[in-house]
C-alpha cells in the first residue's frame, strides 16, 4: 500500500497536468481522488519542492493559547491551549507559574473551550465547550464536524483548581461566577439562570422576563445581577434581588441600553445609551453619525443621569473596534474607549459624572484587548506602538498600561514580538500575556513588573519538529492606493526558488483586522501566518496586504465612506498590491495568485472577476459574492410607505461592488471552498457563484467541508483546506 502512495506521489505533477485535459465534470472527481491519496501519506500533504525545509503538518503542529485570564486575588491563571484540534484547560500559580493541565479532552473533535473565567480567590475555574462563539449567528448551537448521529451539546463546566473531573453546569452561555466564587449565572433561552459553581444543585432560572435577557452580571457584594433586557428596538438595564423583590429598571426609555457596570459601592450602575431604533428614513450613502452616551443610574431609586455625551462627528460614532466602549468602572473614575480622536484611545471622567474627558492614551496608536486590574487603579491594552519610534510598531501588537485618572501611558513590552490580552494578577505583582515572535508561535508569558524578567510558559508544547529556524521574518511593505492613500502590507519572501519567483496575495478577512510582522493573536490569522509562511519556503512571494477597512491605521482608513457594499473602494488596494508585485524584478508578474477567507474571499473573487489579466489564479473560502441578497431588502423595500432617499442608487452600487456583477470578464482558475455549517458567511454565496461560473466555462474547482463552520473547528479540516490552497497554486502558478 505504501509503494502504492509513494507511485501517485511521485506522478502527482503529471496526473494533474493529465487531468486539465478531461472534461471539468472528471476533474472535479479525479482531483478529489488524488487529494485523498495525498492526504493519506501523512507527511507530504502537499506538491512541494523536494528540498522543502518543512511540511504544512509540521507548521501548523504549534499550540494556541486563548482566553487567558487571572484570579482578581492572589496569582492564578487559566488559559485554553488548542493543540492540533485536542483542546484543553490549563492552570498556573505564583510564584514558579508551572503550567498544569487541568482537563483530559483527547480528540480532535471541533469541540472550542470559550468563555474561560476563574474565581475571585482562583478556587474555581469555568469554560464552555461547544459551539462556535463568534460567529454572527447561531453561535451557541451543536457544531458536529465528526458526524455524531447525537450532536454534542453546548455545556457550561467548572472545575476546581487543584484537579478533578469537570462538573457539568448545564447548558447555556456567558457564564459570570459570583464575588464568593460559589455560583455561576449564566443565560439559556433568553432568561438567567443560577446554580452552584460545585454542581450540587441542578440550575435554574432566576426570573422570567420579557425580551431578551443576556449580559448578566454580579454586584461587587453579589447580592444582585444586573442584566439586559432587549426588546428590539428599545432595551432595558434590569436590576434582580431576590424573588421577593420587583426587579428593578433604570430609568426605562424608548433608547437601547446596554454594557452594565457596578460601582465599586455597588449603589449605581454605569450604562450606554443609544437611540432608539426608527424614526425618519436616513439617506445610506452619507455617512451619519450613530449617537451614544454614558449613564449613571441609581440602583436603589432607579433614576439615572447623563455621565458623558459622545460628540456628534462620525468619529464620535459608537466605536466598533474589539470591546467597543469598554466601559469600566475604576478607582472613582468611569473609564472608556472612544475613536472621536481620530484613533481608539482611553478616556476617563469623574463618578459623579461631571467635568471632561481625559485623555488616557494620546498618540496616532490604537488601543485593545482592555482590562482594568482588580484594584480599579491600572488599565492594561494592547496597542501598535513601542518604546521607540520604531516604525515597525504600528504593524506590531505591544502591552501597555495606564492609570485611571493620569494620561501616562507606559510600555511594558517592546521590540519585534507581539504581545495581548494582558491581564494583571490579583497580588498585582505579575503582567500575564501571550506573546509570540516571527518565528517563535505563541506561548502564555508571565512579566514580573518590578524585576521586568519575562518567563515563557509551556514550552514544551512546542514540538520538537516545529520549524522555528526556517521560518522567514516577515517584512514590511509601504505602497500607495491609486487615490495616494498608503498601504501597508508584511512580505514573506524566503531564499528559495529562482530569480523571477511566482507571488501569492493574502488578503485578510474580517474586514476590521490588521495583519502583523509575526504570529497573530486570532487562531484563524494563526493559520493564514502559517500558511503564508509555508508558501514563501515553497518559493512564492508573499504579500499579506492590510488594505482600508482594517484596524490600526486610523479611523478614515477603518472607515471609509465608500467602503463595502457602497463602492468597495478597498478593492483597489488589493490590485494596487498585485500591480506593486508585478513590478518587482524577483517576481514573474504573469504568475500572481490570490487567495483569502471570508471578506478576503470576498476581495479574492473581486480580483479573479475585475482583472483576471493581473490576478492568474486564486482561492476564495467562504466569501460573499452577492451583496444584494439578504442585504438591501429592507433598505429597498421595507414593510412601510418611507424608505431611504437613495435606496435605489444603494441597491445598484451594491450589486456593482459584488463579485457576481464581474462574472463576465473572469476567466481566471479558481478554488472554491466552503464549510456548509457557516455562520459567519451563508453557504449560498458560493453555492450561487459555483453555478454562475460553470454556466460560462471558468476553469473551477471546488471543496465542501461538511458540517464544520467557518472558523474550521476541526484541525483535520482546516489542514485539508491548506493542502488544497498549497497544491492548487502549485499546479496554476509553477
Amino acid at each position: 500500500m505504501m509503494a502504492l502512495l509513494g507511485y501517485f506521489l511521485k506522478l502527482k505533477l503529471h496526473l494533474f497536468s493529465l487531468i486539465m485535459t478531461v472534461k471539468q465534470s472528471k476533474i472535479h472527481y479525479l482531483a478529489i481522488v488524488i487529494l485523498t491519496i495525498m492526504m493519506l501519506t501523512g507527511e507530504h500533504l502537499s506538491i512541494q519542492a523536494q528540498n522543502s525545509a518543512f511540511t504544512i503538518r509540521q507548521v501548523k503542529s504549534y499550540p494556541f493559547p486563548t482566553g487567558l485570564t487571572a484570579s482578581a486575588e492572589g496569582s492564578r491563571i487559566v488559559w485554553a491551549l488548542n493543540e492540533e484540534g485536542k483542546r484543553n484547560i490549563y492552570v498556573a500559580e505564583g510564584p514558579d507559574f508551572e503550567a498544569r493541565k487541568l482537563t483530559s479532552y483527547l480528540n480532535d473533535d471541533g469541540q472550542a473551550l470559550s468563555s474561560v473565567s476563574i474565581s475571585r480567590t482562583g478556587a474555581w475555574v469555568i469554560y464552555i465547550r461547544g459551539g462556535d462563539f463568534g460567529s454572527n449567528w447561531d453561535d451557541a448551537l451543536p457544531v458536529n464536524p465528526t458526524f455524531d448521529p447525537e450532536p454534542p451539546e453546548v455545556r457550561i463546566w467548572s472545575t476546581p483548581f487543584s484537579g478533578g473531573n469537570p462538573i457539568l453546569i448545564g447548558e447555556g452561555e456567558s457564564p459570570t461566577i459570583s464575588p464568593d466564587g460559589k455560583k455561576v449565572a449564566f443565560t439559556r433561552s433568553n432568561q438567567i439562570w443560577i446554580t452552584n459553581i460545585d454542581g450540587s444543585s441542578p440550575a435554574e432560572k432566576m426570573f422570567t422576563a420579557r425580551g431578551i435577557n443576556n449580559q448578566p452580571r454580579w454586584s461587587p457584594d453579589g447580592s444582585k445581577i444586573s442584566f439586559r433586557s432587549n426588546r428590539s428596538d428599545h432595551s432595558f438595564i434590569g436590576i434582580y434581588q431576590d424573588k421577593d423583590t420587583p426587579i428593578t429598571w433604570i430609568a426605562p426609555s424608548f433608547h437601547r441600553d446596554h454594557t452594565a457596570r457596578w460601582s465599586p459601592d455597588g449603589k449605581e450602575i454605569a450604562f450606554i445609551r443609544q437611540p432608539g431604533r426608527g424614526g425618519v428614513p436616513q439617506t445610506i450613502l452619507e455617512g451619519h453619525h450613530n449617537p451614544w452616551k454614558i449613564m449613571i443610574g441609581e440602583v436603589a431609586s432607579g433614576q439615572a443621569r447623563e455621565a458623558w455625551v459622545a460628540p456628534e462627528t462620525m468619529r464620535g460614532s459608537l466605536p466598533t473596534t474589539h470591546g467597543r466602549t469598554n466601559l469600566n468602572w475604576g478607582d472613582g473614575r468611569i473609564v472608556f474607549l472612544s475613536y472621536h480622536d481620530g484613533w481608539p484611545h482611553l478616556y476617563s471622567i469623574d463618578e459623579s459624572g461631571g467635568g471632561d474627558e481625559l485623555l488616557l492614551t494620546p498618540g496616532e496608536y490604537m488601543a485593545e484587548y482592555i482590562k482594568i486590574s482588580p484594584d480599579g487603579k491600572w488599565l492594561v491594552f494592547t496597542a501598535n506602538v513601542g518604546a521607540g519610534n520604531d516604525p515597525l510598531d504600528i504593524d506590531r501588537r505591544h502591552i501597555l498600561r495606564v492609570l485611571v485618572n493620569k494620561a501616562d501611558p507606559e510600555v511594558l513590552t517592546s521590540g519585534n514580538g507581539i504581545e495581548w490580552t494582558p491581564v494583571l494578577t490579583g497580588d498585582g505583582e505579575e503582567l500575564v500575556y501571550i506573546s509570540a515572535t516571527a518565528k517563535r508561535p505563541p506561548l502564555p508569558t508571565v512579566l514580573n513588573l518590578k524585576s521586568r524578567m519575562s518567563t515563557l510558559l509551556a514550552t514544551d508544547h512546542i514540538l520538537n519538529d516545529f520549524p522555528a529556524k526556517e521560518l522567514v521574518i516577515p517584512t514590511q511593505v509601504i505602497f500607495k492606493a491609486p487615490d495616494g492613500t498608503p498601504i501597508h502590507a508584511t512580505m514573506f519572501n524566503s531564499q528559495t526558488g529562482g530569480s523571477k519567483k511566482p507571488a501569492i496575495i493574502y488578503v485578510h478577512g474580517g474586514p476590521p483586522r490588521q495583519m502583523l510582522l509575526g504570529w497573530h493573536y486570532s487562531s484563524y490569522y494563526s493559520n493564514a501566518y502559517a500558511l503564508n509562511q509555508y508558501l514563501a519556503s515553497q518559493g512564492y512571494v508573499v504579500l499579506s496586504v492590510n488594505y482600508r477597512l482594517g484596524i490600526g491605521y486610523g479611523y478614515e482608513f477603518h472607515r471609509p465612506i465608500d467602503g463595502g457594499s457602497r463602492g468597495a473602494s478597498e478593492y483597489q488596494d488589493v490590485k494596487a498590491a498585485g500591480e506593486w508585485l508585478a513590478r518587482q524584478d524577483f517576481v514573474d508578474p504573469d504568475k500572481i495568485g490570490i487567495y483569502g477567507g471570508s471578506y478576503g474571499g470576498y476581495l479574492t473573487a473581486m480580483a479573479l472577476g475585475r482583472d483576471s489579466d493581473l490576478f492568474a489564479a486564486g482561492v476564495d473560502i467562504h466569501g460573499v459574492h452577492e451583496r444584494t441578497i439578504n442585504r438591501t431588502n429592507k433598505l429597498v423595500r421595507p414593510d412601510r410607505f418611507e424608505r431611504a432617499p437613495d435606496a435605489e442608487k444603494v441597491l445598484q452600487i451594491a450589486w456593482e461592488s459584488s463579485p457576481a456583477s464581474s462574472v463576465p470578464t473572469w476567466t481566471s482558475p479558481v478554488l472554491i471552498i466552503h464549510a456548509d455549517d457557516d455562520r459567519n458567511v451563508a453557504f449560498s454565496q458560493s453555492t450561487d457563484l459555483v453555478q454562475r461560473l460553470g454556466q460560462i466555462g471558468v476553469e473551477l474547482e471546488t471543496l465542501v467541508i461538511v458540517d464544520d463552520t467557518h472558523h474550521f473547528m476541526m484541525h483535520a479540516n482546516q489542514m485539508k483546506v491548506n493542502i488544497a490552497v498549497a497544491d492548487f497554486f502549485a499546479r496554476k502558478l509553477k
